[in-house]
């Protein structure tokens, strides 16, 4: 696992890292110690992970569509 300051990641990088953090502690063959670091690492990167997301989605544009079904612009997301 890296030690890079989570807030500091990509979304992908974030998911990876937390990918091989659970695949650490559903393998059952980490200490004690390591496993609480490990969770609350996770811990992090879900953070990370889910307030990227909404960030992203709340930048997502709706297209809007003319009377012949041809784009015509977007609109923001409702976020509703």
């Amino acid at each position: 696992m890296t030690e890079t300051d989570v807030k500091d990641m990509s979304f992908e990088t974030a998911m990876a890292e937390l990918e091989k953090v659970v695949g650490r502690l559903e393998s059952g063959d980490v200490p004690l110690e390591e496993s609480i670091k490990l969770y609350e690492r996770g811990a992090a990167l879900k953070a990370h992970c889910a307030a990227r997301l909404q960030a992203a989605e709340e930048k997502v544009a709706t297209i809007t569509l003319d009377a012949d079904g041809q784009p015509k612009g977007s609109v923001p997301m409702d976020p509703q």
